[in-house]
């Protein structure tokens, strides 16, 4: 397995994306684009970013210095935790609250508080258990 979030584990990471049709189909009907950032607590930049557009992941690699949206980190711990057992609405919240997760970049409230981009948001990470 390529190392997490590296250049060719964000490209897996796409693929992937654009496989799950739950997850493309949920963001498509919202309009969703955004480019997302990923990383490890404590480091100044994410590590990979990918971009979405209407829903489809359309770019994704190493950081390189792209205005995020969202930038989400964690320890890598608790990142490979997730990757092998998604967490549900519950785990995120209790992750958010305690400081496990951070968003360096975005509302992670506001996102919450709108099914329609919760239910994706959790999906994401059973997709990153594919890449």
């Amino acid at each position: 397995m390529a190392e997490l979030f590296s250049e060719e584990w964000m490209q897996s990471f796409m693929t992937q994306w654009n496989a799950e049709s739950e997850l493309v189909g949920a963001l498509e009907q919202i309009g969703f684009g955004s480019v997302i950032g990923y990383g490890f607590e404590g480091e100044d930049a994410p590590r990979g970013v990918i971009t979405v557009e209407n829903g489809k992941a359309v770019a994704a690699g190493a950081y390189n210095g792209e205005n995020l949206n969202w930038d989400i980190r964690c320890s890598d711990a608790q990142w490979k935790k997730w990757i092998s057992k998604p967490p549900g609405m519950m785990g995120l919240g209790m992750a958010f609250t305690s400081g496990k997760m951070k968003f360096k970049v975005g509302d992670y409230g506001s996102m919450l508080k709108d099914p329609r981009m919760a239910g994706p948001f959790i999906k994401s990470f059973s997709v990153m258990g594919r890449a």
